[in-house]
């Protein structure tokens, strides 16, 4: 069964009754070289347990399917079940479990389904879970890899160099603990329904350790976000709103220690900068 073709998408779906939900983000890709992409990108073999989230009808999950040693397939819309489970019929390496990824404890869900085999991430994502979905992946430290299809401006800011004005504070998380990188664009007409922006996938890979050594992590991470509170004030001024604790003098005292300058904006800051800033600040 062709699950990109057009015709079979609705033909399979009118026969289960299935109608899209706008609020679960739901659009299938229409161009089988898409899912083959995104399935090689992330690089899945047969010493591997691939998670996938939202599976849709399946497209990626066969491709992944085909590749990987196990597929287990997280699908929050229960009308989808019996669509997954005819396509997904030829394939005994996927398992479709019905939930929402964002309630399930991950860890338990690879020590139970995993069968010991090294646990990445594919997936293409509703764009209105992006974020949350990525935090808790990369707070499960076992994926190793995580390759996902998302907006293509999300991605870019994601990917975005350190110190340039396309990051912000959740691009500087990611980073800290994965290598990450913008692949390749997917046009709109790609999918139906067709979304109103461009989608990318993006591939993260998880660095043997952080990206720089800091003595308090979450301290660390409370600079970060308080440097962009304020995105368009001075770092000054966004951290002196972001952390009441510290008078601006105090704080204008470490931007300067850091070898920065007092009109700096945190967006200029790579993680460095604020490793050595987040312990310049927690010594004053």
């Amino acid at each position: 069964m062709e699950l990109c073709d057009l015709r079979t998408i609705e033909t399979l779906l009118t026969r289960h009754g299935f109608h899209f939900s706008k609020s679960m983000g739901q659009n299938f890709l229409i161009d089988p070289q898409i899912p083959y992409n995104i399935a090689a990108a992330s690089q899945a073999d047969s010493a591997c347990c691939v998670l996938e989230i939202g599976p849709g009808i399946g497209p990626l999950t066969k491709e992944l399917a085909q590749r990987a040693g196990k597929v287990i397939s997280v699908e929050l819309d229960k009308s989808l079940l019996p669509v997954l489970a005819e396509t997904m019929a030829d394939f005994g390496n996927v398992e479709i479990v019905s939930g929402d990824v964002m309630k399930l404890d991950l860890n338990t869900l690879v020590e139970e389904k995993f069968d010991g085999l090294r646990p990445i991430v594919c997936a293409n994502l509703p764009y209105n879970i992006t974020t949350p979905v990525l935090t808790k992946l990369v707070e499960t430290p076992c994926f190793e890899t995580i390759t996902v299809l998302i907006q293509k401006e999300v991605a870019q800011r994601l990917a975005a160099p350190q110190g340039s004005s396309d990051g912000g504070a959740f691009s500087l998380y990611l980073q800290y603990f994965m290598e990450v990188e913008a692949l390749f664009d997917v046009p709109r007409d790609k999918f139906v329904p067709a979304p109103k922006v461009t989608s990318a996938v993006l591939r993260c890979v998880r660095r043997s350790k952080p990206a720089v050594e800091v003595e308090d992590e979450a301290f660390f991470f409370k600079v970060i976000r308080g440097a962009f509170l304020l995105r368009r004030k001075t770092l000054v001024n966004s951290l002196a709103s972001a952390l009441p604790e510290w008078d601006k003098p105090t704080i204008a005292h470490a931007i300067e220690a850091c070898g920065l300058s007092p009109t700096v904006r945190g967006e200029t800051l790579t993680l460095t900068d604020f490793a050595h800033l987040s312990a310049a600040l927690k010594k004053l």
